[in-house]
């Protein structure tokens, strides 16, 4: 709960006077823009990875658990080993805490659309019962299928407890932090010669509400949570004021290691196939099934990250389109005198 999401989440369940009781956990306190909004909000210093967190559901009597910390950012200077750590042991110390409480009535649980992984061969969109093409073999993505193994069996033990799995697309926002946003915040954007991904973005208050009906509802099964439309990433990166690198995609690969060391992103396996391929999911279910559509489509999420100074603009539109247009105007001349 000490992330912006998680934050937001209590803060939102702790104003509802039909709840009883909210209890939030994480490794650290909330952070101090957090912690005025949080209420009545119970605050315990736990490490799901530690059996103990039985203790703390059976002791409160739990009947609705939010596994929120499933993530591809590491927290302070913690390396991808104690991100792994944290998502896959976490996950299942939790899931075993849960199935020992008589107590526990209801799980919801963070999920991502990036286990479909990305590859040349995937569908436009993706639906909730499409399978990979390929599994992902390394990283968020890989953490994210392992999870949702772990969660099925959980139901399968469990089949009293009402399960629901969400898998949001990239979310952004004026508060979270995301590994697009600090791919576009890179001094120069690289990317892959000849390749154009589609990216669909989902903004973090329709996060917040998809979470906060989710806790609230015993609906179970898998939903996709995306927003409506997509950008190409060439369009992002212009939105955003950022100049592109095309390289080959060996060449980006050897950069992105120069990148990881640096400490400023960790380009994994599938993060690079990500921006060869991209990914866009169908979310007919949220609409129709869930109920509930996005306030913010994929354009507008952005351009509210944008207006919120979360992307500070390198190099004004204008001038990017104004470069572009000189570029185009040499290439004809050049064509045309050819031709000639």
């Amino acid at each position: 709960m000490s992330r912006h999401l998680g934050g937001r989440l209590a803060a939102s369940l702790a104003a509802d006077p039909d709840i009883e009781r909210v209890i939030g956990v994480d490794t650290v306190p909330p952070p101090r823009e957090l912690r005025a909004g949080l209420g009545r909000t119970e605050f315990v210093r736990a490490d799901i990875r530690n059996p103990l967190i039985a203790k703390v559901i059976a002791t409160a009597k739990v009947d609705t658990v939010v596994h929120l910390n499933i993530t591809a950012l590491p927290r302070g200077s913690a390396g991808r080993a104690s991100v792994k750590e944290m998502n896959v042991i976490g996950t299942m110390q939790l899931l075993a805490a849960c199935q020992k409480s008589a107590s526990v009535q209801r799980l919801v649980v963070k999920s991502s659309t990036a286990v479909y992984g990305s590859s040349s061969r995937d569908p436009a969109l993706f639906t909730e019962e499409t399978e990979p093409r390929a599994l992902p073999r390394s990283g968020y993505a890989k953490d994210a299928v392992e999870v949702e193994g772990y969660v099925r069996g959980f139901a399968r033990r469990r089949p009293d407890v009402s399960v629901g799995v969400l898998r949001f697309t990239d979310v952004i926002g004026p508060g979270p932090d995301s590994l697009l946003l600090r791919y576009l915040r890179l001094p120069v954007v690289p990317t892959i010669l000849g390749f154009d991904p589609r990216v669909q973005l989902l903004h973090a208050d329709d996060a917040l509400e998809v979470l906060r009906r989710a806790t609230l509802s015993d609906r179970g099964g898998t939903v996709n949570v995306g927003g409506e439309k997509v950008l190409l990433l060439s369009q992002l990166i212009r939105r955003a004021g950022r100049v592109p690198v095309p390289v080959p995609a060996p060449g980006l690969r050897i950069a992105g290691q120069a990148v990881r060391r640096a400490g400023l992103l960790d380009f994994s396996h599938e993060q690079l196939r990500f921006l060869e391929f991209g990914r866009v999911v169908d979310t007919t279910r949220l609409r129709t099934e869930f109920g509930y559509t996005p306030r913010f489509d994929t354009v507008q999420a952005f351009d509210d990250v944008i207006r919120s100074q979360q992307l500070a603009l390198r190099i004004r539109p204008a001038l990017v389109r104004e470069a572009e247009r000189g570029v185009l105007d040499v290439v004809r001349t050049v064509a045309a005198v050819r031709g000639g």
